[in-house]
């Protein structure tokens, strides 16, 4: 699909591209003539005391046309900043409402394609409306459906009743610790994963360096008074390492963290199931930590195979089951919609699957083509469902989700996400991730330690935030890891010294 678009202030462009590619999946778009295009659209801007936007759309082969219109009041200064944003969101609407209806295709979340729609109701929240004024705000503003709102309403509920003081965790720091290896790398995968066989060298000079990460920082967080609320070792697949190596690392982080027994929670994803093994679960235990992540994506064994999964969804079922005997009480599955080869039938199964398992919370993924990600690389070779079926599947999901007790407590969506759905994290009461509630909703500054790990500085009064990211991979970490712990402690003293 080619759309050329009259000339119009740049900053438009992103948001006119990203609207483009929800309806599109190959779209080139252009502010500039461009040969032989299948769309043409046009918007116009009128108006002083209230800003008009009009959409027109010719479709260049038949000649039909169609039309839109926003009109917002504005008492802005034009041109001004706060007016440019005002006149964004009629671009967006009226550019929205001309290709749903050239297409049929109805967007649930509207004008939205960033990755933390929950926030937007968070803020409204706070700026002191009331669930209905909020709604009404979200469906005027950015066409949301009744639908999406629903479920952020229920979402931010949950997140509410698991962290009562979500707005109020400023003066606190949340870790994530990195480990950046796997025993494979995933097909879909862009985290920072590299595979661990042959390279215990790497492990043990990349360990090193973590250990410097944590001692440091937790030394800055003692002086400063500053308590941990919650940590998260991901990856890569943490429990990657030797179970020596685990119990080292967290007696490290119980040794440097300040007011450690004051931590409200610990998580470590031991995603893969190929990685779990008896003793490595003695460990956790030994130190107190009881909610993993042990991850499916499919219970399809062809499918794990063609996404480079190298376990049996024996060994899922296996594994879940020993930690159960081992005291785990607190457990994760991911599942993941749409991965290549699996449809409605396919997901059902798995959904079955996880009811025999009954794990404490369930994060329903949709398959999201990531730039950088083998299979985005040779999308030819993996078929993926259609975006009616993806739907489907997710309905599944969600009536699953309801029939089994489960709550929605965080979301958010991704760029190239199948059928512009979501990704959203179900649980039983009482065991919402409360890391996964404040990386989502930025209330808090959190901490990257590891190989691959951003850190997200949140000003506690302004909530502005700055972010600053550890190297990818092993060897430039371990080259530069003092630099870069030294860099954190500077702009973590920047932020709090008034």
């Amino acid at each position: 699909m080619r759309i050329q678009i009259n000339e119009i202030d740049s900053i438009f462009f992103r948001d006119i591209q990203l609207i483009s590619q929800l309806f599109f999946e190959d779209c080139l778009v252009s502010f500039t003539t461009i040969d032989a295009p299948d769309l043409h659209v046009t918007f116009t801007l009128t108006g002083t005391e209230s800003v008009l936007i009009t959409a027109d759309l010719l479709v260049v082969q038949t000649n039909k046309k169609y039309h839109s219109k926003c009109e917002k009041e504005n008492k802005l200064t034009p041109h001004s900043k706060e007016w440019k944003k005002v006149v964004k969101h009629a671009v967006n609407f009226t550019y929205l409402d001309v290709l749903q209806k050239l297409t049929g295709i109805i967007q649930k979340w509207g004008t939205l394609t960033g990755v933390r729609p929950i926030k937007l109701l968070h803020k409204k929240l706070t700026a002191g409306l009331s669930y209905n004024e909020a709604r009404q705000s979200l469906q005027k503003e950015y066409m949301i459906q009744n639908e999406k709102i629903e479920l952020m309403q229920r979402v931010v509920s949950s997140q509410l009743k698991a962290i009562p003081d979500l707005y109020s965790l400023g003066n606190e720091v949340s870790i994530y610790i990195g480990i950046p290896f796997c025993p494979t790398k995933c097909a879909y995968c862009t985290f920072p994963a590299y595979a661990i066989n042959g390279k215990h060298l790497s492990v043990s000079s990349f360990l090193g360096g973590l250990h410097y990460e944590i001692q440091e920082i937790g030394k800055w967080l003692k002086q400063s008074g500053m308590n941990v609320t919650t940590v998260y070792f991901g990856g890569g697949t943490p429990t990657s390492i030797t179970e020596i190596e685990m119990d080292l690392l967290y007696d490290q982080m119980y040794q440097s963290f300040p007011n450690t027994s004051r931590i409200r929670e610990i998580t470590v994803e031991a995603g893969r199931p190929d990685t779990i093994t008896v003793e490595k679960l003695k460990v956790l235990k030994k130190w107190g930590i009881d909610r993993i992540s042990i991850n499916p994506q499919s219970y399809i064994q062809e499918t794990l195979k063609a996404i480079g999964r190298h376990h049996t969804v024996e060994e899922t079922i296996e594994k879940f089951k020993l930690a159960r005997q081992m005291g785990m009480k607190n457990i994760n599955m991911d599942l993941i919609i749409g991965l290549p080869g699996e449809g409605i039938n396919e997901f059902e199964y798995s959904l079955r699957e996880t009811a025999n398992l009954m794990p404490e919370s369930l994060t329903v993924h949709t398959l999201s083509f990531k730039r950088a990600s083998e299979m985005t690389k040779n999308k030819q070779k993996y078929k993926v469902a259609g975006r009616e079926e993806i739907i489907n599947m997710m309905n599944a999901a969600v009536e699953w989700t309801n029939q089994h007790g489960y709550e929605p407590y965080y979301l958010y969506r991704q760029k190239n996400i199948l059928g512009n759905l979501e990704n959203v994290g179900y649980s039983l009461k009482g065991h919402e991730s409360l890391y996964n509630i404040i990386i989502m909703e930025e209330q808090q500054t959190i901490l990257g330690l590891g190989c691959g790990a951003s850190s997200k500085f949140v000003d506690p009064v302004s909530k502005k935030i700055t972010r600053f990211a550890n190297p990818k991979d092993p060897k430039t970490y371990n080259d530069g890891f003092k630099h870069y712990t030294n860099e954190k402690i500077k702009l973590l003293s920047e932020m709090y010294s008034h």
